[in-house]
């Protein structure tokens, strides 16, 4: 695929560099450097690209000739990611997403900035994206189900149909929910989890039949990828 439009991308861990990688072979985009914020840089470069401080990115380079991807996971329950892409924006860069050439996408769906749509996911009839969601390999959106903005889900979540998941929620690899449910925001879905009921907010369920902890997820912000990615 020839590469057309000049990208940076925000972040220099694991993901920024899977971010790299995916853009780089299977998108439009040339990366031309990545950027974080200057506490959290302790090398000069990464492929051969350099890494420009994030608090002067916009000064660098002209918000009207290159875009921006942010490439932190999970990172506080997504709060990481969900600020620096906020204060790209505020910058005046634009925002774009990636959607894997081998992902399954139905010609209604509707996908958000800063979204990241790894291979072999299937996104049905009339399912929405909000901004800034993740979804690693292989998950299923049932048809007419809502990820709202600030989401990440890991691989091998089968969500059913009219689902709802609320903002900033983390989604556990191999988890299932049965359909019409709403996941409320703040919540923490464990790994192999069976959602049959309704959420509660900033809630941690875990286990089949799904159960909340007692723990609420703002308390456990920090455990979650403590470590700043960007």
């Amino acid at each position: 695929m020839e590469n057309e439009e000049n990208l940076i991308i925000v972040g220099i861990g694991e993901f920024a560099e899977i971010a790299y990688e995916y853009f780089t072979h299977d998108s439009p985009y040339n990366v031309v450097a990545f950027s974080a914020e200057k506490d959290y840089i302790d090398k000069n470069s990464l492929f051969g690209l350099p890494i420009i401080p994030f608090e002067k990115l916009d000064e660098d380079y002209d918000p009207e000739e290159y875009k921006v991807f942010v490439a932190v996971t999970y990172t506080k329950l997504n709060r990481v990611r969900t600020r620096l892409y906020h204060e790209a924006k505020k910058k005046g860069f634009q925002i774009v997403s990636y959607i894997s050439s081998k992902a399954f996408v139905w010609n209604n769906v509707e996908i958000g900035e800063n979204c990241f749509i790894f291979e072999n996911n299937v996104l049905q009839y009339r399912v929405k994206i909000g901004n800034n969601v993740i979804l690693w390999s292989g998950n299923q959106i049932g048809h007419g189900t809502r990820i709202r903005d600030n989401c990440f889900l890991s691989s091998h979540a089968a969500i059913s149909g009219e689902c709802i998941v609320g903002e900033n929620c983390f989604i556990g690899i191999n988890s299932t929910f049965s359909d019409h449910l709403t996941i409320a925001k703040d919540c923490i879905i464990g790994a192999a989890a069976n959602l049959i009921k309704n959420t509660d907010e900033a809630g941690i369920y875990v286990g089949n039949p799904a159960k909340r902890m007692e723990k609420s997820s703002l308390d456990t912000v920090f455990w979650i990828s403590g470590k700043n990615e960007d």
